[in-house]
């Protein structure tokens, strides 16, 4: 008896898998599928010193000096470092926004690159000395028409033109969620041919979940209506409560939600009254991809797409995961603005 091979030899990886999309469209002239292949890399990279982080002591104060007398950087600012270099690198952007960066960094190219990426290079990065999973998330618009390169406004637009967006997740093994509006996929990454597989096709979230997923040590600075909300899972009327699931890490988070349905919930609070999360790289990507999946996003009064975008650093409250859970804590609030 010969015994099969457990190694596929036709594996559908990321790249491949871009590939294909491609052709689909005759008119594409492959700068989106050189994007993501950058972004690609550069989450190879960023997942390599996520993981050598304790022992290479990586997550030191930016500016330190280790014992060799080396500069010692902030996984955050290592990685934001990666992240720009691999996105200049691949002659396809022509402004990037991140979250480690004050203002948008103009991409100098000899051609007229035609893509705007938004990103958060390691998201939760404050978990990272308790080993908790961290992630990558980023957004890739269209430059507007009849703009020169510089412009502000390439930046500024609501998640309705977002043409892919994605997460990369940094867990017990590093996984990338990627949509690129048909859809949503997750690749694994194999560390055996350093290869991201394709993994979970068209991933979908249930229409309905039992776990509510919000930070409670903020309790007494919430909305009354999402007081309410909250007690209504932990007390229903009829069936069983839900489950309180919450690791701090939004890409953490939202995976877990698409997964097994839900909601993630971050209201605008007493302190913040605008809420917390970033729209451009935070809120925004993660609507589009729950949106690809099936679900709903919401700022509590409008679809977090729809929001318009006045500065870059703009903040948002945000509401997302099953379409009927996002459904009932909007219904809550709209009861409680009619009171």
């Amino acid at each position: 008896m010969t015994s099969k091979s457990t190694f596929d030899s036709n594996c559908m990886t990321l790249t491949r898998f871009v590939l294909a999309e491609q052709r689909k469209f005759p008119t594409a002239t492959g700068d989106l599928s050189q994007l993501l292949n950058s972004i690609q890399t550069a989450v190879k990279a960023v997942s390599s010193i996520v993981r050598k982080a304790g022992i290479a002591n990586m997550y030191g104060i930016a500016g330190n000096i280790n014992v060799q007398g080396e500069e010692v950087k902030k996984l955050d600012v290592l990685s934001n470092e990666l992240f720009i270099n691999m996105l200049k690198s691949s002659f396809t952007t022509s402004l990037l926004v991140s979250e480690e960066n004050n203002d948008a960094i103009e991409v100098e190219t000899e051609k007229l690159s035609k893509y705007v990426v938004c990103f958060d290079p390691l998201d939760g990065s404050s978990n990272i000395d308790c080993l908790v999973s961290v992630g990558s998330i980023f957004g890739i618009y269209k430059k507007l028409d009849n703009t020169d390169s510089s412009n502000i406004s390439n930046a500024l637009q609501p998640g309705r033109n977002v043409v892919a967006a994605g997460y990369a997740l940094y867990g017990s093994a590093t996984m990338i969620v990627l949509s690129i509006g048909h859809g949503v996929n997750g690749f694994m990454y194999d560390p055996a041919i350093g290869e991201f597989i394709l993994t979970e096709r068209n991933m979908s979230i249930p229409s309905r979940g039992n776990i509510y997923s919000i930070n409670e040590g903020n309790e007494s600075l919430w909305d009354t209506s999402i007081k309410n909300y909250i007690h209504s899972k932990k007390y229903p009327n009829n069936g069983k409560p839900y489950s309180a699931r919450y690791v701090g890490s939004m890409v953490a988070d939202v995976h877990r939600t698409i997964k097994y349905g839900g909601i993630f919930l971050y209201p605008s609070t007493k302190t913040n009254p605008n809420g917390k999360l970033r729209l451009l790289y935070e809120c925004i990507p993660m609507a589009y991809l729950i949106k690809e999946a099936g679900g709903l996003a919401s700022n509590g009064e409008i679809d977090i797409l729809d929001i318009v975008p006045e500065s870059i650093h703009q903040r948002s409250p945000i509401f997302l995961g099953s379409k009927e859970d996002v459904q009932e804590v909007l219904q809550f609030i709209k009861d409680k603005a009619k009171s």
